[in-house]
């Protein structure tokens, strides 16, 4: 490779840096032919950070005259409720960026339904990413427990799409 079409794919990559920066994206792929046998394929991705979350202020009420019942433990309920799906042992990450599809075509039944027992290797969803149909295989048998996204949902690289146990 001569050191000018160097220069020039160097320039070309910084130039797709500053178009993800710009344009807020987190990634963006090209295939740039030069000729037969010669192309550049270039992938570019960045990591979001983690949204920082503002501190809260919360007020405490006043003491509750002591005739009145108490109150059921709703905030122990609602704990497990508010962890992160991601982190649960059978979620499944979406393996791409892309929109997800939760029937092979619009009026189909669904791949999967919470309470449905699936092989290793059975499609879950579709994932589209630069107008190809990705389907989603099962990484395990189990059941599904949950159903994380909806049709129609643009997904990022690791988004949680299910949890099957």
């Amino acid at each position: 490779m001569s050191d000018k079409k160097h220069e020039a794919d160097v320039a070309f990559i910084k130039a797709l840096a500053e178009l993800l920066r710009e344009n807020d994206l987190t990634e963006l792929q090209v295939k740039r032919e030069y000729g037969e046998d010669d192309t550049l394929n270039v992938r570019v991705s960045r990591m979001q950070p983690a949204p920082v979350m503002a501190p809260q202020s919360y007020s405490v009420p006043a003491a509750a005259p002591a005739a009145s019942t108490p109150a059921p433990a709703a905030p122990a309920a609602a704990a497990p409720a508010s962890a992160d799906p991601a982190d649960h042992p059978g979620a499944v990450p979406s393996p791409m960026v892309g929109t997800v599809y939760l029937q092979p075509e619009p009026n189909a039944p669904a791949f999967i339904s919470v309470g449905a027992q699936v092989a290793e290797g059975e499609t879950l969803l579709i994932v589209e990413a630069m107008k190809t149909m990705n389907h989603i295989p099962a990484p395990r048998s189990g059941t599904v427990k949950r159903i994380l996204v909806d049709d129609g949902d643009a997904v990022e690289f690791g988004t949680p799409l299910a949890i099957i146990e």
